[in-house]
């Protein structure tokens, strides 16, 4: 479904990311793991086009997107995001947040109303949908995100680190969301700090450390990878798999 071949990135001369490639196919859940600054989120902003790249090609079902400029005409194509810090429309209710993300692939209110209602119904937020988005509790807002995203419709969800700052209790929630979200038929690519919920729910996961693959492979494999272990995950195979 997505093909990356060797992207990099550079901003003012330092390297964010280097020479990356990989393949997603559709169906699947794969994971992007890697410390703070290891480049993730700049992969999911070259994908969905916020910023442009270096140099490489990024394909979506065989077609060519790394030359567009517009993040509006990557999610048109198919492809739809969270972002990792929620910034949702504070004094708009929680359907009409929704219906923004809507608004990308119709012109008509009421279709985007019915739209955002079955995104919202999808992660739980139908009964909220008449409150003001700032009301929610984090666990909901980041529902809200998912939500919007869903209501454009896409084939392939990139989610970044929905579930930084929940509580377990609202991890355990999250996770069966994900999984729904898979069986609806979307592909999803996700990037996660939570390693006990990344290790359920990928098929495969890559690893960046400074900007570069360090490994690919499913989760058994990562986890007793001692390159992972000692770059990223440290300590040992006990504390992965904790």
């Amino acid at each position: 479904m997505l093909e990356v071949k060797q992207i990099s990135k550079s901003f003012s001369g330092l390297k964010a990311v280097q020479d990356i490639s990989f393949k997603i196919e559709q169906g699947e859940i794969k994971g992007l793991i890697g410390p703070n600054g290891a480049g993730k989120t700049t992969i999911f902003n070259l994908i969905s086009a916020v910023f442009p790249l270096t140099s490489g090609e990024i394909l979506f079902e065989g077609k060519l997107i790394s030359k567009m400029k517009d993040p509006s005409d990557i999610c048109k194509a198919g492809i739809a995001r969270t972002f990792q810090i929620m910034k949702p429309f504070g004094g708009m209710s929680v359907l009409e947040n929704v219906m923004v993300g809507a608004f990308n692939v119709t012109n008509s209110t009421s279709t985007a109303r019915k739209k955002a209602l079955i995104a919202m119904e999808r992660v739980g937020l139908a009964a909220s949908k008449d409150m003001l988005a700032r009301k929610l509790t984090t666990s909901d807002q980041k529902r809200l995100e998912v939500a919007r995203a869903l209501a454009t419709q896409p084939k392939l969800l990139l989610l970044d680190e929905v579930m930084a700052g929940l509580n377990p209790t609202e991890v355990e929630e999250f996770i069966p969301l994900i999984e729904k979200i898979r069986q609806d038929g979307i592909t999803i690519f996700m990037i996660e700090h939570i390693m006990a919920s990344m290790m359920r729910l990928s098929d495969r996961i890559i690893v960046l450390h400074h900007g570069e693959k360090l490994a690919e492979g499913a989760p058994a494999e990562v986890t007793s990878n001692r390159k992972v272990i000692e770059a990223y995950l440290g300590g040992g195979k006990q504390d992965v798999e904790d």
